[in-house]
């Protein structure tokens, strides 16, 4: 099992959801931490909880990003302009993601086509190749790319969305195989229906539809995918644990749940 101590742990998304709990668990794994999202008010209030409740001894342990991953060149800036301290990334989480709308493909909506694209495919290419040269050169890294049960089964209206996890299913087998050779492992992690603001994304806004997902049955935390990802990047250097289905024990498949 490989310590965390110390290593510096970038994590995307890291506002809400399946990024804020990774933030939690790899605090208490004495992880170094650079949390990106766009929304920098809500990553102020995760840091200062994390500090309060004392998953963290200390702020200087956190470093924030205010950052869309969708923009190359701020990505760029970004990452080039990291303190010395924080430059030397252990591990990435490429966590941001998205799902817009729930339409046929022949009536889908293009700026949500186009927002899914550039952040769930996109954004984390320009994270994973600005990142990875430097794990490579260090001879250490590991890069944790959050897939989806959507990028292996496609499922109805869900065709713009499956096909940018189907992106990120095929982009971490590419990586892996890219990287033989080097000591950088590759994981991809496949949640089935996790409870987060995911579905009030996808319906803009529409509480009641997005409730409605989740009615009658208990779906996955952000804490269970966090706790999963925390035991792929504590597993020895020899074990790369390359992909991993996680779904509720009442869902069976994309579109096959059991509702009480």
């Amino acid at each position: 099992m490989i310590s965390l101590k110390n290593q510096i742990v970038l994590i995307t998304g890291a506002s809400s959801g399946i990024g804020a709990a990774c933030a939690k668990i790899f605090a208490t794994g004495g992880a170094q931490l650079i949390l990106a999202a766009r929304r920098i008010d809500k990553l102020d209030r995760l840091a200062k909880e994390l500090v309060e409740t004392g998953l963290i001894p200390s702020a200087n342990q956190i470093h924030l990003l205010e950052l869309d991953v969708r923009d190359r060149l701020k990505v760029e800036s970004a990452l080039n302009t990291l303190p010395e301290a924080w430059k030397a990334i252990d591990i990435l989480i490429n966590n941001a993601g998205l799902s817009r709308g729930l339409d046929k493909l022949h009536e889908g909506n293009f700026q949500d086509w186009e927002e899914m694209i550039d952040t769930n495919v996109k954004g984390l290419l320009y994270m994973t190749r600005y990142i990875v040269p430097g794990m490579v050169n260090r001879g250490r890294g590991h890069v944790v790319n959050i897939g989806s049960i959507a990028g292996r089964q496609t499922y109805p209206k869900g065709n713009v969305y499956c096909a940018s996890k189907a992106a990120v299913k095929v982009i971490s087998e590419g990586l892996k195989q890219d990287l033989l050779g080097t000591p950088v492992r590759v994981t991809e992690i496949e949640p089935g229906l996790v409870e987060t603001e995911f579905s009030n994304v996808r319906f803009h806004g529409d509480a009641e539809k997005a409730k409605n997902v989740y009615q009658g049955l208990t779906p996955l935390t952000p804490d269970d995918v966090a706790d999963v990802v925390y035991f792929c990047a504590t597993r020895s250097p020899h074990v790369n644990i390359s992909e991993i289905l996680l779904v509720p024990t009442d869902q069976a498949s994309a579109t096959l749940v059991h509702r009480k």
